[in-house]
């Protein structure tokens, strides 16, 4: 038996490892299986080569649990190694000291293990002793033993070993007996080793009998060798391709279509993307592209190595010359991550752009599933957006789908305002917005439908690319004020009558929210009342409540005009009526207080070229004088409209009939409505 210490120059490289990978320890069964895949695919190749004559008989790989003695064993039928090559390969870790390794190395510490060649370390994670018992597959070999306590001594003893291939035997430590468990060892073979090209079994196959879970005797095999995207694609038909979706994401509906990467230069990468049923939801979809090197698993987050939007997609990418173990910063800016992730978009802009030219209408269908991944990818990638301009659709409130020219020739002609802009009128909801599309729709204008997760953010996108456009919500404005043109409609009421009146609707107004009075000259055929909310606030509340933070915009209370047609007949009526109940009671106010305001005027007019201090204090006084009697009257005068509007039962149906509408007549306030509404009939 030989004694000796392995060549490290620190005092010990276990604790450094347990230190900084504990994390991460689950990654030892990845690593040990790795290497048992590495040597059984060299034997492979010997045996193509002629350098192995010997029969290569079973080659799957076994992974043994045995909970009574806590052990893990991972057994291949590979090349195997001689006493020399297990010193050569397992003693001499190749580092000038631990303290260089851990400044180094310190916030790299997902994949580092077997990046600089210590997988066969990561054992030490969760063991405190390790054996390695191998025989080399060549001639005259004998098998040996080689063991560590996690220390950097270890003993290299003969052995019994009668097959060529390596048992790495793990003795697991207390404080990790976790991965004692049959399931967990499961759990992580499923994971890490899936797809690994040499079959590996995990004790045997079980099935129901009689009532309760039996073993049988065939191998409980857990890895695809040969998935979907190591083949080729003329070798795969459209159902392998779902087949492996499945086999993916065995609970997830089936795919829209799938792109198979397969590039060879200037880097390798294979790969199958699949573009789910995005629907509304982004967040839950994330992290389901899953990153293999050489049908290793790596990692299901892909933000660093694909564009943010591509995250949104479904497969495998499977890379060699992806740099796995370094920093994020580092991987950003990599030569060939910034290829790769330009070649996957390239790809997909493709893809899309094919399938809407070979069959539009079956891109049509689908677009309400790729609406919002295609909208995120015009957002936040550029060339995304120079490629997919030519096929992102508009669809309407008629279910008609347009492409942005096709759109833009659609509505020039009617919907170009007069000072030349071209006018985008769109609904958020077209059930809740409906009368305001009719209205629209009644002026001759089209109204698309952008009901989705990201159209308020599109919105603004899409206004910093088209040229002399904006995007105004339907229900922004009265019909007539959606789109400014050059004539407008005279009002039948005065502008006193429309001072009086905004008073009478304010008296029936909710409190919340807050609402502003507004009088328009409609059409005498357009509703009476109509309910708007300013473009510009809505958006700017909206895009806070997207961002998360709500701030400024976020924060002010919700503002909403109540836009009253001037030109209605009910309209009329109220104003007749508010005449013949306070008429006499008004015009008497009105008596004294026109020569109040008339003094008012003519002293602040001798007086509006002096300076504060020259303004004489018998002017100030009775400035203020009259400012009082003024604002007391006119506070008399709002109290007699007010008291008008709230017995008047007509400007409280308008005024309802208009939250209605706009789905904001609820509750107790809502049966008042129906009760008032019959007492009216």
């Amino acid at each position: 038996m030989q004694k000796g210490k392995i060549n490290v120059k620190a005092d010990n490289i276990f604790p450094i490892i347990k230190k900084f990978l504990y994390s991460d320890s689950e990654i030892f069964l990845r690593e040990l299986v790795s290497n048992a895949v590495d040597a059984t695919q060299k034997l492979k190749t010997l045996a193509l080569s002629g350098d192995f004559k010997g029969e290569l008989g079973d080659l799957t790989i076994r992974v043994y649990l045995d909970t009574k003695n806590k052990t893990i064993t991972v057994s291949d039928r590979g090349i195997g190694m001689t006493g020399e090559e297990v010193k050569k390969y397992i003693n001499e870790i190749a580092f000038t000291s631990a303290e260089e390794f851990l400044e180094k190395y310190k916030d790299q510490a997902e994949n580092i293990i077997g990046h600089f060649g210590l997988g066969f370390y990561s054992t030490f994670m969760v063991a405190k002793q390790v054996d390695i018992i191998t025989r080399s597959y060549k001639k005259g070999s004998r098998p040996v033993k080689w063991s560590c306590d996690g220390s950097p001594e270890y003993t290299l003893d003969e052995a019994e070993k009668e097959s060529r291939g390596t048992d790495v035997v793990i003795h697991v430590d207390k404080e990790s007996e976790e991965f004692l468990d049959e399931n967990r060892i499961l759990g992580l073979l499923n994971k890490y080793c899936k797809f690994l090209p040499v079959e590996i079994a995990f004790g045997k196959e079980k099935e129901w009998k009689d009532g309760k879970e039996v073993e049988t005797d065939k191998d409980r095999i857990i890895n695809n060798t040969q998935p979907a995207w190591t083949r080729k694609p003329s070798e795969l038909k459209e159902e392998d391709y779902l087949e492996f979706y499945r086999e993916l994401y065995p609970y997830s509906e089936d795919p829209l279509f799938h792109i198979h990467l397969n590039v060879d230069y200037p880097f390798n990468l294979t790969g199958i993307l699949y573009f789910p049923k995005i629907r509304k939801n982004i967040e839950i979809q994330k992290n389901k592209i899953q990153l293999y090197c050489n049908q290793v698993f790596v990692t299901d987050s892909v933000e660093d190595i694909v564009p943010e939007f591509l995250t949104l997609l479904h497969g495998v990418i499977d890379s060699p010359d992806i740099p796995l173990n370094v920093s994020r910063s580092y991987l950003q800016s990599d030569s060939n991550v910034k290829k790769i992730s330009a070649h996957i978009t390239k790809k997909v802009a493709d893809k899309l752009s094919e399938i809407f030219k070979k069959d539009r209408k079956e891109f049509e269908k689908k677009w309400d599933d790729l609406k919002v991944f295609i909208q995120y990818g015009m957002l936040t990638e550029e060339k995304f957006y120079e490629k997919a301009q030519n096929f992102a659709l508009f669809k309407n409130t008629e279910n008609k789908y347009f492409t942005f020219d096709e759109y833009e020739k659609l509505i020039k002609e009617n919907q170009t305002d007069k000072d030349g802009n071209l006018v985008y009128l769109y609904s958020t909801d077209v059930e809740k917005q409906y009368a305001f599309i009719e209205a629209a729709k009644s002026k001759g204008y089209d109204v698309l439908e952008m009901e989705g997760q990201l159209d308020t953010h599109f919105i603004n996108h899409l206004e910093t690319k088209f040229k002399d456009s904006r995007f105004v919500r339907v229900d922004a404005d009265v019909a007539d004020n959606l789109i400014q043109k050059e004539e407008s409609k005279e009002s039948r009421l005065t502008k006193e009558q429309q001072d009086d009146l905004s008073e009478v609707f304010r008296s029936q107004l909710p409190e919340t929210p807050n609402f502003n009075v507004v009088f328009e000259s409609m059409d005498e055929s357009d509703n009476p009342v109509i309910i708007t909310q300013s473009e510009f606030m809505r958006r700017m509340k909206d895009m806070a409540e997207l961002s998360g933070g709500m701030g400024f915009y976020g924060d002010m209370p919700e503002n909403f005009n109540l836009v009253v047609n001037s030109n209605h007949e009910l309209v009329q009526r109220i104003a007749r009526e508010k005449d013949e109940a306070v008429g006499d009671e008004l015009k008497k106010i009105s008596e004294k207080l026109n020569p109040l305001e008339q003094s008012k005027n003519e002293l602040e007019k001798a007086n509006e070229k002096k300076k504060e201090e020259e303004v004489a204090q018998a002017d100030r006084d009775r400035l203020d004088e009259l400012k009082k009697k003024i604002e007391e009257l006119q506070g008399k005068r709002k109290e007699i409209l007010a008291g008008f509007g709230r017995e008047n039962k007509l400007v409280k149906q308008l005024i309802d009939l208009a939250l209605l509408s706009n789905n904001m007549l609820k509750g107790e306030d809502l049966t008042k409505f129906v009760r008032r509404s019959i007492d009216l009939i």
